[in-house]
């Protein structure tokens, strides 16, 4: 268990990634940024934010952190993925792109875009398992298809999946960093902590 504020990196190659910070810090975290394999150095955990899947993940291979991420995954670092973040911890992914890369370690299928394009984008209700009902903003969301047996479901809008837990990992469909209720990110870092 941690005996200080958790020291939590939000990967900054593309999307929300202010938005995660302030939201961590309401949360009772110290987040940094991570952009570099060095970065990940002394993180208890890392949040990797909405945006674009197969841009991030580009990035992630011209900044060099694809494989030492996966490396940290496999090792156990507690992460937070929303939105495109889902899609990059999704072991399986349908609508991808030829080049669509993920880091892996969610037991789930995710669909790229499922509820829409950006057009399509909405604010709904969503009832968190451990959290409570929390507004999820969804913007060219993904949703799960299916998950494995060793993922827990947390979440479902429409009877798709859209919060899911494994171990130490976490991926909710929408953004909860735009509401201003930081009850996702205090579930991480409680995750994080030892907590949950």
């Amino acid at each position: 268990m941690l005996t200080s504020l958790p020291k939590v990196g939000v990967l900054a190659l593309q999307g929300d990634v202010r938005e995660h910070r302030a939201a961590l810090t309401v949360a009772g975290a110290d987040p940094v940024p991570v952009r570099r394999p060095d970065d990940l150095q002394g993180i208890d955990g890392l949040v990797i934010p909405g945006g674009e899947s197969t841009t991030i993940g580009k990035l992630l291979v011209i900044f060099e952190l694809l494989e030492p991420l996966k490396k940290a995954l496999e090792g156990g670092l507690p992460a937070y993925g929303s939105c495109a973040g889902m899609i990059l911890l999704a072991d399986r992914v349908l609508d991808g792109t030829a080049d669509q890369v993920t880091l892996g370690g969610l037991d789930v299928t995710v669909r790229r875009n499922a509820f829409g394009r950006q057009v399509d984008s909405f604010e709904a209700t969503v009832a968190v398992d451990g959290v409570g009902d929390v507004e999820g903003v969804f913007i060219r969301a993904p949703w799960a298809e299916s998950a494995g047996p060793s993922a827990t479901v947390l979440a479902r809008r429409d009877g798709k999946i859209v919060v899911v837990r494994q171990g130490p990992l976490l991926a909710t469909a929408f953004h909860p960093e735009l509401t201003g209720d930081p009850r996702i990110h205090q579930y991480f870092v409680a995750m994080i902590s030892g907590l949950k």
